[in-house]
């Protein structure tokens, strides 16, 4: 149960590391948004960003072999790697529509459906 808990919590950061990293570029077709600085816009993206901890620290806390849970360090990053990596295709092809899913694109995930299969392989 430990496992599915550390899943859920680690896409849950993603989602909102996604917005707070590129969510921005997204809503400068806001008139009110364009017009902001970017200090004002950094601020905004690091509010977003807090929430990304509210969900990533007690998901690797969980998910950590050493705390307790079923994963080591270096699979807990494979996980939140190739999650971040769904996570910003989907993102990237529901919210920005002049970018598109190519071949090399599919080929590079089945690279890295193979890099999770051995970095959990015993």
């Amino acid at each position: 149960m430990k496992s599915v808990y550390t899943i859920l919590l680690l896409v849950m950061s993603n989602i909102f590391m996604t917005f707070a990293w590129y969510g921005h570029l997204k809503f400068k077709e806001f008139k009110w948004f364009g017009a902001l600085p970017l200090v004002t816009v950094v601020l905004i993206s690091w509010g977003m960003a807090l929430f990304e901890y509210f969900f990533q620290v007690p998901a690797n806390r969980i998910g950590f072999k050493e705390n307790g849970g079923p994963f080591t360090l270096v699979e807990l990053k494979v996980i939140q790697e190739v999650t971040t990596l769904v996570i910003f295709m989907l993102f990237t092809l529901l919210f920005f529509k002049n970018e598109t899913f190519r071949i090399n694109h599919f080929i590079g995930f089945i690279f890295l459906i193979l890099a999770v299969y051995f970095i959990f392989k015993k």
